[in-house]
């Protein structure tokens, strides 16, 4: 046994996940609802992880940037993706080159929230309920213009749905963030945006936008007066958005098991009351087994909606 011991060396030791302070990737930028997302849970997954947790942001095209920089980084655990329903399940049907492949690429940790968008126009608008949006949109020869975050996220998709099922011109106008839509917003230099509710609904409360209707099949708990698309008749798909963790594909299951563990215990009744506050929706997807689940099960769904109304990237 010690002539053993003297050839081969002790067995070498796994170091403990995590050694070293971990990252969350986002593909929006400071200030945007997946932002706010990441920095809000990094803040509690520090204590459970006993690392620092930093968030980056890398955005950029719907954010695939992102996605493609954490598939390629090291399996290790270190590098997080905080990633919307976009890169995980509707890009793929949009772009014909990502540069990841969200399923071989990606490993899921859990599903964190979902949060409706509202469709918002300037006070000045003479709109004051979906139906006089439609009825201006339509009078217009030019019809209306609706800011988005990228094609392929839930605010571009709810425009694009919205512009065919009532039969109007909405001209999408691209924006590389959330907070960079507001300003052309609240001046009125462009018409509407489907804005997530996080963000949007504090400018709400305060007079400075006016909320027509949301995006999700039921009316939100957080603001309960504002109407849904389909009761106007003019909605055949839930276009909220909504955002989870993940890894880069070839991360061991331990460490995917400990970030999943992680992140439940920190969903702690104190962040469950700040992601409530901010409209958002807790919405933890038991295993990351069942959250890929999810994930195939969506990107089915899109794939076909995308198909059938012939909707590609520009």
């Amino acid at each position: 046994m010690l002539c053993l011991l003297t050839v081969f060396g002790p067995a070498t030791a796994q170091p403990a996940y995590p050694s070293r302070p971990v990252e969350i990737v986002v593909g929006f930028p400071a200030g945007s609802a997946p932002d706010m997302v990441a920095r809000t849970i990094g803040n509690k997954l520090k204590d459970e992880l006993g690392q620092p947790v930093v968030v980056k942001n890398l955005p950029g095209a719907s954010g695939n940037l992102a996605a493609a920089a954490v598939a390629k980084s090291s399996p290790d655990g270190h590098t997080l993706l905080l990633a919307g329903n976009a890169s995980l399940v509707v890009n793929q049907h949009l772009f014909d080159n990502m540069g990841y492949d969200p399923v071989r690429d990606l490993a899921p940790v859990s599903r964190v929230v979902v949060t409706p968008n509202l469709l918002v126009v300037p006070p000045e608008l003479p709109a004051k309920t979906l139906a006089e949006f439609v009825s201006l949109a339509r009078s217009r020869p030019e019809g209306l213009t609706y800011a988005h975050v990228g094609i392929g996220t839930s605010q571009h998709l709810a425009g694009v749905f919205l512009e065919n099922l009532a039969g109007v011109s909405l001209t999408p106008v691209p924006y590389k963030g959330g907070p960079a839509i507001y300003p052309d917003l609240l001046s009125g230099r462009v018409s509407a945006c489907f804005c997530n509710i996080g963000t949007a609904l504090p400018l709400v409360r305060d007079s400075k936008l006016r909320a027509l209707a949301v995006t999700s099949l039921k009316r939100s708990p957080s603001a309960p007066e504002i109407p849904t698309l389909a009761e106007a008749g003019f909605a055949e798909a839930d276009t909220s958005a909504w955002f989870g963790l993940m890894l880069p594909g070839g991360t061991p299951t331990a460490i995917v098991d400990r970030l999943h563990r992680a992140l439940q215990e920190a969903m702690v009744a104190e962040m469950r009351k700040s992601f409530e506050e901010l409209g958002m929706i807790v919405a933890l997807d038991g295993s990351p087994a069942e959250f890929a689940k999810t994930i195939e099960t969506e990107s089915n769904y899109w794939q076909r909606v995308l198909k059938a109304k012939g909707i590609k990237a520009q």
